[in-house]
């Protein structure tokens, strides 16, 4: 700070100066984190409209003319339609069962007088200290013994779960005021109704939280598809991205590009509408 001051003295800078000049280095600084970030997305794309010799040859720079030809061979090759039927559903799966249990859990944990809550929050906290690694051998064994390798199930109810959202979402339930909950009680509402028609609306920043959260995580899973599907008609985009890219030949690598490109396409969507809620969520402003 002393060496500012004294450069600004010798720079004899008003204050007005100094405020643009101030503006300019976080507008530099917001433009180099800004290009850092956004230029491997603008590599995948570029390199989605280029051909194959193309991207081998000259990676980095920009294609001469578009061409479709790897999307188009992405759909020949793979069965599109339903390797996003899948993933899409069981994210979707997944992200509405984990926000809604998560949710209740949380609700139960700060705002009821349930017993044993103690312990399960606990177990909750617990539950995030165990690396995932470790419980793999275990799982397996117990989704087969169940009978639910190469199905749905195997995919969503294992993980409609989470200690992590749990702990998240109970953040947000600690600054709920109590009065908005027993003003509802008194109006007749019940426990379900004080939970669903309150508590909820009022933490919704946090709930969009874990909703982009859980999504990108399940959509991007890619161990546990490996693990439990067998069946190509099963296959989320991840695994038959995976095995896409052992078989294809290096002059059609736009095609590896164009399967990335679309594989990206829905998280980018799932954030562009919850990105206002998101935002608050980190701000400290998703409650008044």
């Amino acid at each position: 700070m002393r060496i500012e001051s004294k450069l600004e003295n010798k720079l004899n800078l008003t204050p007005k100066q100094k405020k643009i000049g101030k503006k300019t280095g976080l507008y530099l600084v917001l433009i180099l984190g800004s290009f850092v970030v956004m230029y491997p997305f603008f590599f995948m794309i570029m390199n989605s409209f280029k051909e194959g010799t193309r991207i081998l040859h000259a990676p980095n720079a920009l294609p001469k003319q578009l061409s479709l030809q790897g999307y188009i061979g992405v759909f020949k090759s793979l069965n599109i339609p339903r390797l996003f039927f899948n993933s899409t559903f069981i994210a979707c799966s997944v992200t509405f069962l984990n926000v809604l249990c998560s949710a209740m859990v949380a609700y139960g944990i700060i705002k009821t007088d349930v017993p044993g809550k103690k312990i399960l929050f606990r177990s909750a906290l617990g539950s995030m200290m165990l690396p995932p690694v470790l419980l793999l051998v275990p799982k397996y064994m117990m989704m087969y013994n169940w009978g639910w390798i190469n199905t749905y199930r195997v995919m969503i109810f294992p993980v409609m779960l989470s200690g992590y959202n749990i702990f998240l979402v109970m953040q947000f339930m600690r600054q709920l005021d109590d009065a908005y909950l027993e003003a509802a009680r008194i109006d007749g509402a019940n426990e379900w109704q004080v939970f669903w028609k309150v508590a909820l609306p009022m933490v919704k920043p946090g709930l969009a939280t874990v909703t982009i959260l859980t999504f990108m995580g399940s959509w991007n899973d890619f161990i546990r598809p490996l693990l439990y599907i067998r069946n190509e008609s099963l296959m989320t985009l991840q695994l038959a991205l995976y095995r896409f890219q052992t078989s294809i030949p290096g002059k059609n690598i736009e095609q590896l590009w164009a399967a990335t490109t679309l594989i990206s396409i829905p998280v980018v969507i799932v954030f562009f509408f919850l990105q206002k809620n998101f935002v608050k969520a980190f701000t400290g402003v998703g409650l008044k």
